[in-house]
């Protein structure tokens, strides 16, 4: 069981582990010993999370979503299986907690006038600096 926070866990019966052969230094022992893990989280099937959070999770995992709505993680930071199979959990919870809260609402402001002359003052100074650099046009 995965704990998330105090009213989410996720079920280890969610959670699909497969070790893959890891890539990267490591000797002979990388070519004989599965020792990355790949950690798939049906996000279609979870009943933990609501629609929402769900949501957010998708945009936060990004390229890591398959088509099937599955959270794919690798691992292969460690050199054993089991410190691996701990930092994949890992991630996936820091992933799914930063999906909970609801962002806050944006609210609308207006710029103040001096951020507004400020801005015009500039917008001026850059014409006549260009208009500056110009070839002086001859008086015919």
């Amino acid at each position: 069981m995965l704990k998330i926070n105090d009213q989410i866990t996720i079920e280890d019966t969610e959670l699909k582990e497969s070790f893959v052969r890891a890539s990267g230094p490591g000797g002979q022992n990388v070519n004989k010993v599965a020792t990355a893990v790949q950690l798939r989280f049906d996000l279609a099937a979870n009943r933990s999370l609501r629609a929402d959070q769900k949501e957010r999770l998708r945009g936060i995992a990004g390229s890591k979503m398959t088509r099937d709505d599955v959270l794919l993680l690798q691992v292969d930071a460690n050199r054993t299986q089991g410190a691996n199979r701990d930092e994949a959990r890992r991630r996936l919870a820091q992933m799914i907690r930063e999906a909970l809260p609801r962002p806050a609402p944006r609210i609308k402001t207006r710029p103040t006038r001096g951020s507004i002359e400020r801005r015009l003052e500039a917008k001026r100074q850059q014409g006549q600096r260009k208009a500056n650099r110009a070839k002086p046009r001859g008086e015919d």
